[in-house]
């Protein structure tokens, strides 16, 4: 009598949400991971179709879960915000992340970044930044005729498709980032500084605004006075 033998199910592919390494190695990094993905949650943040993301897994490829990045940020337009544990593109109508940006530290090697580099260009990246805030230098590229191409100038240059403005300063940490409507990318400590100022010029206004109310009064109340006391000699005021 002989036995049959079902085959083993396939196994289930994992894809892992998280590749074991850290967000960033030092705080000037997550700084600036944080300042460009909150200032571009900002940005977009009435279009519910752009989708921005820090350190999450991108996965372009089905059944591959060793061809993987976690770019420092990365936006999507076409798909829809929301939290996810990773981004699996055949998941996403096959949207790959059209901007990506990568924040240098000292843990940088040159043969890893050349790999990014050449990732980012096989897998369809239409705009690729990288900002070292060691030193203030940022590279940009662009994809042109299917090839991510070298931006020559990055002074004033102004992304196509996220429509912010580059202004790299002289030195580290310098990096200036001006939004579609001319204000500047903020951390969040610089944000609430403003709130509390903007907070604090608003009370000192009702405060004048109040004085001038009590002021006014004072003034009407002494004409009404002065009014009375004619009227009682016998003049009528004009």
């Amino acid at each position: 009598m002989s036995t049959i033998i079902s085959p083993a199910p396939p196994r289930a592919i994992v894809y892992p949400e998280s590749d074991g390494r850290p967000m960033a190695d030092n705080t000037l990094q997550f700084k600036w991971i944080v300042v460009i993905k909150e200032g571009l949650e900002a940005v977009f943040r009435h279009d519910p179709n752009v989708f921005v993301a820090g350190d999450l897994l991108w996965y372009p490829v089905e059944g591959e879960p060793t061809i993987r990045r976690a770019p420092d940020v990365m936006v999507v337009f076409g798909r829809p915000k929301g939290n996810r544990g990773s981004y699996r593109q055949w998941e996403e109508e096959r949207i790959a992340p059209q901007v990506i940006f990568e924040i240098l530290s000292a843990g940088n090697r040159f043969g890893k970044m050349l790999e990014t580099f050449q990732f980012y260009e096989r897998y369809g990246v239409e705009e690729y930044y990288i900002y070292d805030p060691d030193d203030g230098s940022l590279e940009g590229w662009r994809r042109e005729a299917n090839r991510l191409q070298k931006i020559p100038e990055m002074a004033g240059f102004r992304s196509p498709l996220l429509g912010i403005r580059f202004e790299p300063g002289e030195g580290p940490n310098s990096l200036i980032i001006i939004g579609p409507d001319g204000k500047r990318f903020l951390t969040h400590v610089e944000l609430v500084e403003r709130l509390e100022f903007a907070n604090q010029f608003a009370q000192a206004e009702r405060q004048r605004a109040e004085e001038q109310a009590q002021r006014a009064e004072a003034e009407r109340q002494r004409a009404d006075r002065l009014a009375a006391r004619l009227r009682e000699l016998g003049v009528e005021p004009d």
